[in-house]
Parts: structure tokens; sequence; C-alpha cells
């Protein structure tokens, strides 16, 4: 791994978090609170044994527990305090948090089969529900907070913790996977991309949990 930063630009090592007990037992998590498991613990120490060589000037997190604790794990021994930021979360998806997601699908199969007969343009815009994030929410809101967490500590190295669908959401806003060609869960849970940014743009450096 290389460990050097890009003079004028801020390195992010966008991580996702660790598996947690929901995650496990395939319920729907949003914004809602579950423990990291014993996995995702264990996919936590082993991102952290890669950056271990790694001088980190600042270390973001969604304020939800399981990306903190990710944040806390990775962090090790630096005396660095992890910012917590709720723009940074996962997905809202209303009253349908904490139930299997079977239960989300088959409540909204006919609005998921809708979105996916529009044109392409408004596809993140489609409103499956009231009380859900579309994609467009998302992304805007994570941009928002990377861009200021970049332009904040260029030739610095950051790290971020956040979720599977901010990740997802952000490989396809900077044009690195299509949506449709995006396999759900191919990010995997501890996974991490390396980006570099001058507060504006993004370009990936490295990667490793995606499977393109």
């Amino acid at each position: 791994m290389k460990k050097e930063n890009k003079k004028g630009f801020c390195t992010i090592y966008l991580v996702r978090h660790g598996q947690t007990e929901w995650n496990e037992k395939r319920i729907t998590q949003g914004q809602s609170e579950s423990n990291i498991s014993r996995t995702g613990i264990e996919q936590a120490e082993t991102t952290g044994e890669q950056f271990k060589r790694i001088k980190f000037s600042a270390i973001y997190s969604s304020d939800l527990s399981m990306a903190h604790k990710t944040a806390e794990i990775i962090k090790l021994n630096r005396n660095l305090v992890v910012k917590k930021s709720k723009l940074l979360r996962g997905r809202s998806y209303g009253s349908f948090e904490g139930k299997h997601v079977d239960v989300y699908k088959n409540a909204l199969k006919n609005k998921l089969k809708e979105r996916e007969t529009v044109p392409e343009n408004e596809y993140a815009s489609f409103k499956l529900s009231p009380f859900i994030e579309t994609d467009e929410e998302i992304i805007t809101r994570v941009m928002e907070k990377l861009k200021e967490i970049a332009a904040m500590h260029l030739n610095k190295n950051i790290l971020v913790v956040t979720h599977g669908g901010p990740i997802k959401n952000f490989l396809i806003k900077i044009g690195y996977i299509a949506r449709k060609s995006f396999i759900e869960g191919s990010f995997k849970h501890g996974g991490y991309m390396k980006l570099v940014s001058n507060g504006k743009n993004f370009s990936i450096d490295e990667m490793e949990g995606i499977k393109k």
C-alpha cells in the first residue's frame, strides 16, 4: 500500500463500517442502531492493521455506533478524537428500519418496479416513500461532507468511516461504476477506497473490497 500523500490534495481513506448484528440477520438498518458483531470487529481490526503505518491527521465517522466503533478500532493508539457527523449516515428507511429486508421489498415491490422504468436521469430522485431517502438526497449530504473534509485537510491523510449506501452512491456519482452494473453487497464491510481530492473533485487511487 502506498503511504505518501499527493501534494496539494487531501488523501481520504473511505471505509465501510464493520458488519453488524442486523446485517447478519438481514434486518433493514438504515439510520437505526445495531451493535457491531464479532465478525465486524475482526473486519475493523484487519483494516486497522493495513493502515497502521499511515499518519492520519484527522478521523471522521458517521455518528452511528457501528461506524464510530469501527473508526475507534482502526485508530489504534493514535492520539486523535473521532469526529462524528450525521451527514455520513446511511440511507434513512423510515418505518422499515428494524424489520427484515423482505418486509421492505414486499411492501414496496410495485414502487421498486416503477423506479426501474423511469429515465436514468430521474432514478436518483425517485421517491419510494415520503419517509425513505432517495439516492440524490444521500449523495448530496455525503458529498457536502467529503468536500468539506478534503478542503480542510489538503496535504493530509484522513480516515472517514461511513456506510454501504453512501459508498455505493459515491462510486456512481464520480462515474467509477454504472448504477445498473453495481451488485448489491459487492463492497464488503471493512473494505475501503483511497481517494485524492482538492475539495472539489475526487479520484480513486486504490481500492480494496469491491467487486466491479
